[in-house]
């Protein structure tokens, strides 16, 4: 407890003296008390009020509290007793560890005089502690062969308390295997010892469970366990044992690979690595590694390559186990093969002829064959088959051969080639087939004739074809092949008109393809017959004939010949005449014309060309009626000219004209006396107007000239080409007169043509165009179009025109597509032909009949068998014949005896069935005698060439070979008898020997003798084994045997091992009668003296000379735990200082163990498990190394004591001591503590004030811990030490916020350490604030712009007053001073924003009315008291532009008058006629002003100036210049948008007033024009030939269009509705049809009868049967024909016929098209 203060005296003097010596021993000493640990929160420890001289109230009003430096709070003050509590639970060892002595120290602060009290508290331990171990389990590792008196330490327990209540002892419990000794080390620390009493074995116990108590010697007492787990290492003594000795397992061969077939197991005792038992083969044969693997860890035998039942039927395995260290055990694995039928028969051909001939006797040899089947039993049995409809039989000869024979003859032409499939089949379940395809080919013989696809073939082809062009291709086909197949054509010789028809017509002889020698002319004759040979190039060759119809098809090359009107023959023109009275629809006359073509190409068709006065006639389009197509008027002229053209519908089409002239007159006199009144105009007025009409209305003749001349010279070329054609194909005069029918001298050609031709007149190329031609009687087959070769023609020859049917023909294609015939309509199979020959001089005959007909695109292929059927006859008998040639020596052989067929047959049965058996050693040279075969076979040596004897063998390396000069048998090279049969004897090789003429097999076996060629080897040269250096005597170790591939004495006999005083040799003998070498320990054995033992091993065959192999066997003695470690030095001592980096390395524990592996592999570890030792260091368990795991701390604890270990894999065991001495070093910075902070003063505050209270402190200790403090020398504060360590802040001056508002105050605290650590303190102070600053502006005075028209509201200017104070006394508000602006208050123009200086326009301002205003800003702040400023703002008013341009001169006039201005008519160029004067009341920019003239009366005359605005005359003033001149000046400003102004000036061209009025009087309005009557003429002119000009192109257009639709309809069948009675024209009673169809009428000039005759008509492209127009009545037949006076004779016409169909009536046409219209 403190001591009382001292009381003053009496004398004043003595009592300062006293007081200040008891104070400062009250502060020199310090306060001390003891408090136990672990009491309550709030238990008393002092009273601390009364021992500082204080009241308890006063602990509250002085500010009296504990400070204390970075530790938890461990003590609190009662401020109501004036004690010192405990603030919580106190732990003596948290807070000191095991240290003697623990005292707590702590600080009390008086606030209110800053000082600082010591006190000092003792905490006193009590028993709270029991001992504790570091782990609850410890596990300590023994090998079971330890000897007594081994020694292993144990772990200590720790107890935390100190003295008595420390730990004091330790048990154990009761154990027959174990002891307890506990030693005492020289720190008083207690450690256990572990002894081993007993000898140890794992089998019986593995693990012993202890359990270690600790003890201390508080009150009460208190203990710790902990559990011992001693685990027993095992040694190596049991080896492993098979399960069985033996293994067996059957499989089937075709077991997939992968399956596990069984598994081995072997136990060994033992544990780890002892126990651990590993599975390996003993027998390692290549066949064996390659077929099975085992698994070396779980003994599982699974299949690795596919078995083979016929390879090996089963396998021996030895299997062996061994442990870790060496110690092994055999057994066998016996595996069974069950066969299985996996193998398909296979068929090798020995001999095969690739070819035989069609001609070929039945029992021809084709091929012979080997089958084979790997399989064994029914697997391997196998049969061989055909298919049943094949001319061909299998016969069985020797062994597996079989022959393939022919049982029947054979035909090419019905197979040619045999793919011949041979069928091998075994007898298993399931049974397996395998085929071989053997392909033949039967050689032909020519036994076929060509033959033609049908009997007789039409072809057409058009007249004035070119010359040498193609137009038909036969072709014959000839089943044979090669050049009994090459065909060749040619014609048959004939003559046409007396000349030779091969002038007319070729054949290529190769193609068949058929030329036109010469251009045909229809109008000459129309048909021919041919006759064309197809031979083949056989020997002999053979031939046939067919017949060719060609028929020639009519052009389009006659133009329309006219009839009416004739010309007349002196020169003179026929007038017809019209009267004037004539009505619509009056006949002026008629154009008769023919075309001595036939069908389309004679349809006539009539258009009006040209007439002199369009519109006023029409001509009918069928009938060449022309008649008036309105009434005749006045006006109209006397003589009319019209163009009549004739046009056929030909293509192209073809045309000619006729030019009529109609009188319009009612008589001839009525014309002469019209035609002399008739006169040319002249003299006509040459006005500006009339020239212009004129040269418009010449320019239009002129146009419309040039395109009827163009147009009639296209004609006239057309005319001139058709002329040309009819003379260079001499026109028609060899056309029978027959081929007319004559009217009154009108001579019509009827003959149809369907084809058209275009013909250039300047060019010999030709454009032929075929639309849709008659080819409904035309037979062409598909050659016919594939081999035409067209010659002279650059275009296409053909060109399709809608009908799919037409077949196109040009000099790319070659072949037509074979299936036409299967598109074939049935219903043109009946038509006859409609054509025929005609001749001038003889009768009509009787038609021929007429061949079958096809439609010409549907070629028909050729089809041999129909050939076949028409020559069946002939086939027939040579089939007959041939028949019996081959059953006659048939017949002949089956009258022999049979007996003599049975001894033949058993004679080669006997010879076949002998084997050939010879013997050669192996590995002789190449071509070693083997056997003398020939003699063998009973042949001559050369006989084996001739004959072809050969070896053939099945999928095997060729091992021999035939030597044929001398007859021999020898090697084909080096044999290795093992490569082929292992170990297997006898070693056969078999094969066979062919006799390729009789194909015959002979068997042959050789036997191969094995020699001593390969000495024993075994599978490695060099072993290790293992075995345990305390093993004992006796024991056997397995060796590895040797293999030899030779067989019996050769093979391997005896072992030998070198000399060794440690192991001997002891060999065995399995039941496989194999040879297993043992080695046998005779002597102990010790690894330190001697760890590898080399031997050799000898293995030894009985051949001559004798060969060996050896192996290296390294015998490698494993290690026991039979050495302790051992520590170098048994303490370590190391100092280092405090402040080494973590992870430092301190030192290396070294320690030894003789031993090797586990045993001699040492582990390091710490024996006092304290976490403190544990947290601090780090032991590196392998190395021994002790290293830093945290920083050390001398302050905290100056040397540690760390007890170590070492322990190998044995649980053998050693310690030794380490001592750690930790050195000071200056590692701690000051610290410094803020006890007492002021965050903020006043600006205004006195020098001296206290601004913080702060301790410093520094854990080092001496020199390191003194500490000195300091701060910045320009801040105005100083600190003055106080206390102890504590310091004072004080102000030195006074502050000043607006200078410096926050203030952060660095004190450093430096120790004196080396190198000396520091530490800074931040202390943030802030100044507080008072009002002594008013607003102040940036700127004196501010200027701002607005423009004028601003909106009302809008934001003019914004002022901005900063106050360097802060808060309120910062806070600005802005207001204007008050002022009048034009007699109004300012604050009705402008206010200002009080908070944000913003100032508002709150009216629209002009610039007009003022410019500019000044304003007095006023900012105040809201200090007490406030402070304010001000500040002047100009504002300045912008200037828009938003007045338009004002025009001062000319001023308008107030009278509504307007101003005239005089120019001189005698002006010049550039005299100033007057000036334009404007303003505007904008400035700048706005009001520059710039001039232009915007309209004028007279372009051209006047000019503006642009910046003058001076009216000046451009040009000389002319007496056609009008008198009055009306100008528009427009007047524009340069702003942003421009405005502008107009003024409209007059001008008065006079040189006074006088003459201005003057010449105004003379204007008058011209009137009633003269309207000149030339001036209309040539008005109407104009007009009247442009319509011409139009109208003529638009009929132009139509009639072409016309056309195109009608050839449309033509060619699609269409309609010609109402068809009128116009279509006829009648001559003398005859009303003939213009229309040319195909029917033919012959005509008597002696009888009223007609004879008409109906062939059949085309309706391949009709919708009408054939039975509809031969039932229909011809109408309008005439009841007289006239026969033809001039040429009598036979004549033709052409009808039409007309048959009712329901409501409508048909019209059947034969020229390809068919017409539907309606009657009326």
């Amino acid at each position: 407890m403190a001591a009382p203060p001292y009381r003053p005296g009496c004398s004043r003097l003595v009592r300062i003296c006293l007081l200040l010596g008891a104070l400062w021993e009250i502060r020199a000493e310090q306060i001390r008390y003891s408090v136990l640990e672990e009491l309550d929160k709030g238990s008393f420890v002092g009273n601390i009020a009364k021992d500082l001289g204080l009241e308890p109230r006063e602990l509250t009003e002085r500010g009296v509290r504990i400070v204390s430096r970075g530790r938890t709070q461990l003590f609190a003050l009662n401020p109501r007793s004036g004690s010192l509590i405990t603030a919580g639970r106190i732990d003596r060892e948290e807070l000191c560890d095991r240290s003697p002595k623990c005292v707590a120290n702590l600080e009390i602060l008086l606030e209110d005089k800053v000082k600082i009290f010591g006190v000092e508290v003792e905490i006193i331990d009590v028993n709270d502690n029991a001992p504790s171990f570091g782990t609850q389990e410890r596990e300590i590792k023994v090998v079971e062969n330890e000897n007594p008196g081994t020694r292993f330490p144990l772990p200590e327990a720790f107890d935390p308390d100190v003295g008595v209540n420390s730990l004091q002892s330790y048990q154990l419990n009761s154990n027959g295997h174990f002891s307890l000794d506990v030693q005492s080390g020289a720190d008083g620390i207690k450690y256990p010892e572990l002894v081993l009493e007993r000898a140890l074995d794992r089998e019986e116990e593995a693990v012993h469970h202890l359990v270690l108590t600790a003890s201390d010697g508080g009150k009460p007492v208190r203990s710790g366990t902990a559990r011992i787990l001693v685990k027993l290492i095992d040694t190596n003594d049991n080896a492993p044992v098979f399960s069985q000795p033996e293994y067996h397992v059957s499989v089937r061969e075709n077991i997939p690979v992968g399956t596990l077939l069984l598994t081995v197991e072997a136990t060994d005792p033992d544990e780890g690595a002892n126990g651990e038992v590993t599975y390996s083969f003993r027998k390692v044969r290549e066949k064996i590694s390659q077929l099975f693997q085992l698994n070396s860890l779980t003994g599982d035998i699974a299949i690795l390559g596919d078995l083979d039942y016929e390879d090996s039927e089963f396998y021996d395995i030895d299997v062996e186990a061994h442990d870790g260290p060496g110690l092994r055990a055999r057994s066998k694995v016996l595996v069974t093969v069950l066969d299985v039928n996996d193998n398909t028969p296979e068929v090798t051909v020995t001999s095969l002829i690739s070819s035989i001939q069609e001609t070929s006797s039945p029992g021809t040899i084709i091929a012979l064959f080997n089958v084979h089947d790997g399989d064994s039993g029914e697997n391997g049995l196998v049969t061989c088959s055909l298919p049943d409809n094949l001319p061909f039989t299998l016969e069985k000869t020797y062994g597996n051969y079989y022959r393939l024979l022919t049982h029947r003859t054979l035909d090419r032409e019905e197979v040619s080639e045999y793919n011949i499939t041979v069928t091998a089949t075994d007898q298993g379940t399931p049974p397996l087939s395998t085929e071989t395809r053997i392909s033949l080919q039967v050689a032909d013989i020519n036994d076929n004739p060509p033959s033609f696809a049908r009997a007789s073939y039409s072809a057409y082809i058009p007249e004035n074809n070119p010359r040498a062009a193609s137009f038909f291709c036969l072709t014959a086909q000839d089943p044979d092949s090669g050049e009994n197949a090459r065909v060749t054509y040619s014609l048959a010789e004939d003559t046409l008109q007396g000349t030779p028809l091969s002038s007319y017509i070729s054949i290529n002889s190769d193609t068949g393809v058929l030329y036109a020698l010469r251009s045909f002319d229809y109008e000459q004759f129309r048909d021919l017959q041919l006759w064309v040979t197809a031979s083949d190039s056989g020997d002999p060759p053979l031939s046939s004939n067919v017949s060719l119809s060609l028929f020639v098809l009519d052009q389009n090359d006659n133009a329309p010949e006219i009839l009416y009107p004739a010309l007349p023959t002196d020169g003179s023109t026929g007038v017809e005449l019209a009267p004037r009275s004539a009505e619509p629809g009056y006949l002026v006359t008629k154009v008769v014309a023919v075309d001595r073509d036939s069908g389309h190409n004679a349809w006539l068709s009539y258009r009006l060309l040209k007439a002199s006065e369009p519109g006023l006639f029409a001509v009918g389009v069928h009938t060449g009626e022309v008649r008036t197509a309105r009434a005749l008027q006045d006006r109209d002229a006397l003589k009319q000219s019209l163009v009549v053209a004739v046009q056929d519908h030909g293509q192209p089409p073809l045309s000619a004209t006729v030019t009529l002239t109609v009188a319009v007159a009612d008589s001839i006199p009525d014309v002469l006396a019209d035609l002399g009144s008739i006169k040319t105009p002249s003299d006509p007025d040459d006005s500006g107007l009339t020239l212009y009409l004129v040269v418009a209305v010449a320019a239009v003749s002129c146009v419309f000239l040039a395109f009827v001349s163009v147009l009639l010279a296209l004609r006239l070329r057309r005319w001139h080409t058709s002329r040309l054609l009819q003379a260079s194909d001499g026109g028609l005069a060899g056309l029978s007169a027959s081929h007319f029918v004559g009217v009154e001298g009108v001579r019509a050609f009827l003959q149809t043509y369907s084809h058209e031709v275009s013909l250039t007149a300047d060019s010999r190329k030709s454009h032929l165009i075929f639309p849709q031609p008659n080819y409904a009687d035309t037979l062409i087959s598909a050659e016919s179009c594939e081999k035409s070769e067209p010659l002279l023609i650059t275009q296409d020859l053909l060109e399709t025109k809608g009908d799919p049917s037409q077949v196109s023909c040009s000099d790319s294609e070659r072949r037509c597509s074979p299936n036409w015939e299967k598109r074939l309509p049935q219903n043109r199979l009946s038509a006859p032909s409609a054509l025929s020959t005609h001749r001038p001089d003889a009768a009509r005959k009787a038609a021929p009949p007429r061949p079958t007909l096809i439609s010409a695109r549907e070629c028909v292929p050729f089809d041999s068998r129909e050939i076949r059927k028409q020559q069946a006859g002939t086939r027939t008998e040579k089939k007959s014949g041939g028949e019996k040639a081959m059953v006659a020596p048939l017949r002949r052989w089956g009258c022999r005896q049979p007996l003599l067929l049975f001894i033949l047959l058993g004679k080669l049965w006997g010879t076949g069935a002998g084997q050939i058996r010879y013997s050669v050693l192996e590995e002789l040279d190449k071509g070693s005698f083997v056997g003398n075969i020939a003699k063998d076979l009973g042949l001559q040596p050369r006989e084996l060439t001739e004959r072809g004897v050969r070896i053939v063998s099945r999928g095997k390396t060729q091992l021999f070979s035939l030597n044929p000069g001398s007859g021999s048998l020898i090697t084909a090279g080096r044999i290795d008898r093992e490569e082929l049969c292992a170990q297997s004897a006898p070693c056969l090789v078999s094969f066979n020997i062919l006799v390729e003429n009789k194909m015959k097999i002979y068997g042959v076996e050789v036997e191969i003798i094995d020699i001593n060629d390969n000495s024993p080897r075994f599978r490695d040269e060099e072993l290790k084994v293992k075995i345990n250096e305390n093993a004992p005597v006796g024991m056997r170790l397995v060796l590895p045997f040797a293999r030899d591939p030779d067989v019996d004495v050769n093979s391997l006999q005896n072992y030998q091992l070198s000399s060794n005083i440690h192991f001997s040799l002891d060999v065995k003998s399995g039941n496989d009668k194999q040879k297993y070498p043992e080695l046998v320990l005779d002597r102990p054995l010790d690894r330190e003296k001697e760890a590898v033992h080399d031997l050799v091993l000898t293995a030894v065959d009985g051949g001559d000379p004798i060969l060996s192999g050896t192996t290296h066997i390294h015998v490698l003695v494993l290690d026991a735990n039979d050495n302790a470690p051992l520590f170098t030095r048994p303490e370590y001592r190391v100092s280092v200082p405090e402040d080494i980096p973590v992870g430092t390395r301190l030192l290396t524990l070294t320690a030894t163990d003789p031993d090797e592996g586990l045993n001699g592999k040492l582990t390091y570890s710490f024996r006092n498990e304290e976490d403190k030792i544990s947290e601090t260091f780090e032991l590196d368990s392998s190395l021994g190394q002790i290293s830093t795991l945290q920083s050390l701390d001398y302050e905290e604890s100056r040397f540690y004591l760390i007890e170590v270990e070492a322990q190998d894999g044995g649980a053998l065991l050693a310690s030794a001591t380490v001592l750690v001495t930790v050195q000071d070093v200056n590692d701690n910075a000051p610290e410094v503590i803020l006890t007492s902070l002021t965050s903020s003063v006043s600006e205004d505050c006195l020098p001296g004030t206290v601004i913080a209270l702060l301790s410093v402190h520094d854990s080092d200790s001496g020199e390191n811990g003194e500490i000195a403090c300091s701060i910045p020398q320009n801040l105005p504060f100083k600190l003055e030490k106080s206390v102890d360590n504590y310091y004072h802040l004080l102000t030195t001056k006074a502050l000043d916020r607006e200078e410096t508002s926050d203030y952060n105050i660095t004190v450093t605290a430096i120790d004196r350490g080396t190198p000396p650590l520091s530490t800074e303190t931040h202390i943030s102070l802030k100044v507080e604030d008072i009002n002594d600053n008013p607003p102040a502006f940036s700127h004196i005075s501010y200027s701002t712009y607005i423009p004028e028209n601003n909106s009302r509201g809008v934001s003019i200017f914004s002022v901005s007053a900063h106050d360097p104070d802060s808060g309120e006394n910062a806070r600005v508000t802005y207001s204007l001073r008050e002022d009048t602006l034009q007699g109004a208050p300012l604050s009705s123009y402008v206010s200002i924003n009080s908070d944000t200086g913003v100032l508002y326009a709150l009216r629209s301002f002009d610039y007009e009315q003022f410019r500019d205003l000044q304003l007095w800003v006023t900012a105040s702040d809201s200090g007490n008291p406030p402070l304010s400023s001000n500040v002047s703002l100009s504002l300045f008013v912008l200037d828009q532009n938003d007045n338009v341009p004002e025009i001062l001169y000319p001023a308008l006039p107030t009278d509504s008058s307007t101003g005239v201005e005089l120019a001189p008519r005698s002006a010049e160029p550039g005299y100033l006629v007057t000036k334009v004067v404007a303003v505007d009341r904008d400035s700048g920019q706005n009001a520059w002003l710039s001039y232009r003239l915007l309209k004028a009366s007279e372009p051209g005359l006047f000019a503006v100036g642009v910046h003058t605005g001076e009216v000046r005359t451009a040009r000389a003033l002319q007496d056609r210049d009008a008198l009055k001149q009306s100008l528009v000046v427009a007047v524009q400003d340069h702003g942003q948008p421009p405005l502008s102004a107009t003024v409209t000036l007059t001008v008065a061209v006079a040189n006074s007033i006088p003459d201005v009025l003057a010449d105004l009087e003379s204007i008058k309005t011209s009137s009633d024009p003269d309207d000149s009557g030339l001036t209309l003429y040539l008005v109407v002119s104009l007009a009247a030939v442009s319509c011409v000009f139009l109208a003529f192109v638009i009929v132009l257009l139509v009639l072409r269009l016309r056309r195109w639709h009608t050839s449309r309809l033509l060619a699609s069948g269409g309609v010609l509705p109402n068809l009128p009675v116009s279509h006829f024209v009648g001559v003398d009673g005859v009303r003939a049809f213009l229309q040319t169809y195909s029917h033919e009428v012959s005509l008597t000039t002696d009888s009223g009868k007609s004879h008409i005759i109906f062939p059949q008509p085309n309706y391949a492209d009709t919708l009408i049967s054939a039975e509809s127009c031969e039932k229909s009545e011809p109408l309008l037949i005439p009841d007289q024909i006239n026969a033809n006076k001039e040429e009598p004779g036979v004549f033709q016409v052409s009808f039409f016929f007309v048959f009712p169909t329901g409501d409508d009536w048909s019209i059947c046409f034969l020229n390809h098209f068919f017409v539907t219209f309606k009657f009326c």
